[in-house]
């Protein structure tokens, strides 16, 4: 080959370096090496080429062609690197934390509705000097209805639906066990509260298979139903305002003498009638009464000189009235963004 050889391998380089300098990304510098040094690239095929050339000259043009070669890829390392160090730049300042800005935070949980107002519930009588008592949820067969004046063929027991349990016991139907343990243990006077989970065969928009419970229990040789009642209303008014109102309506339970229902006005419609109360302008809170007598001797307690009251009602619904709920099932819907509504 001839010096014009030279030249036009010197043309090859400085076009290959210009294409390098061009290329404005990875991709496009990929392809112009590709082009030069590719395996049908210019240099590559004028490699290929050597072979054809004049003896002579074969040395000196392969010599060429190598120092070119290397030329080139060191021209394409400079560029490669240059390249990703502007996208490290930009990726760095298009995602650049500001350290001056204030955190976001964590989200903190918080009591669920039903433990908040349980926590009223009994702060509410702790107040009044009520002392806390608490039981088993698997109860024996006597706590929950024999000492309770259920006797085992008494059709009062057709009142509660409930679950059995291998042994002969049973899921506690209500709260009113912990009032014969407590009371088989306590001298009078003595008053005091109990809090739970209880469970019955029962399920609808104000009930469901299970649900909570506070019950209320105070014993003396001058306790009436003037206290019952004006502890229950003063109760009612602490929960729902000043507004509200209580209905006493005559009822029976074995466990009390003389009993009583007890019914809170409707909050979503204040009593004029709605899908909540169906349309009664009344829920139904609550059951109380007086001990009966043969409670008290079931418990060991004079029923000649003592007399005591007893109430209890559904933490549940009466959270179902606090927040103006449609039902009592919106409490245990496994969903966050409804619980954070209330």
């Amino acid at each position: 080959m001839t010096s014009r050889t030279s030249q036009e391998l010197a043309e090859l380089e400085r076009e290959a370096v210009e294409a390098i300098e061009a290329a404005d990304s990875l991709p496009r510098l990929l392809e112009a090496r590709s082009q030069v040094l590719g395996r049908k690239g210019t240099i590559t095929e004028s490699l290929r080429g050597i072979g054809a050339a004049d003896p002579a000259d074969r040395a000196r043009l392969g010599r060429e062609l190598n120092l070119a070669k290397q030329r080139i890829e060191a021209r394409f390392a400079d560029r490669r690197a240059a390249l990703e160090a502007g996208a490290r730049e930009r990726e760095l300042r298009e995602h650049r934390l500001d350290v001056t800005l204030p955190g976001t935070g964590l989200r903190s949980g918080h009591l669920h509705p039903v433990t908040q107002l349980e926590r009223e519930m009994v702060a509410f009588f702790t107040g009044l000097g009520f002392s806390i008592e608490d039981g088993p949820q698997v109860e024996t067969d006597y706590n929950n209805f024999e000492a309770l004046n259920f006797p085992p063929d008494h059709p009062a027991r057709d009142m509660q639906d409930t679950f059995y349990v291998e042994g002969g016991n049973l899921l506690r139907t209500h709260t009113s066990p912990v009032q014969i343990r407590a009371m088989q243990r306590l001298e009078p006077p003595f008053r005091f509260v109990v809090t739970g989970r209880v469970y019955r065969h029962d399920f609808g928009p104000r009930s469901s298979p299970m649900f909570h419970q506070i019950e209320g229990v105070m014993v003396d040789e001058r306790t009436s139903f003037g206290d019952l009642k004006g502890i229950l209303y003063a109760f009612a008014r602490q929960l729902f305002g000043a507004r509200v109102d209580l209905r006493f309506r005559a009822s029976y339970f074995p466990f009390t003498e003389p009993s009583a229902e007890f019914d809170v006005t409707c909050p979503n419609c204040a009593g004029a009638g709605c899908g909540t109360c169906s349309q009664s302008g009344w829920i139904e809170w609550g059951g109380c009464g007086m001990v009966h007598p043969r409670v008290l001797e079931n418990c060991q307690i004079d029923a000649e000189r003592y007399q005591g009251f007893a109430f209890g009602m559904g933490i549940d619904r009466a959270a179902m009235i606090r927040f103006g709920l449609p039902s009592i099932h919106v409490l245990f819907e496994p969903d966050a963004r409804i619980l954070e509504q209330i």
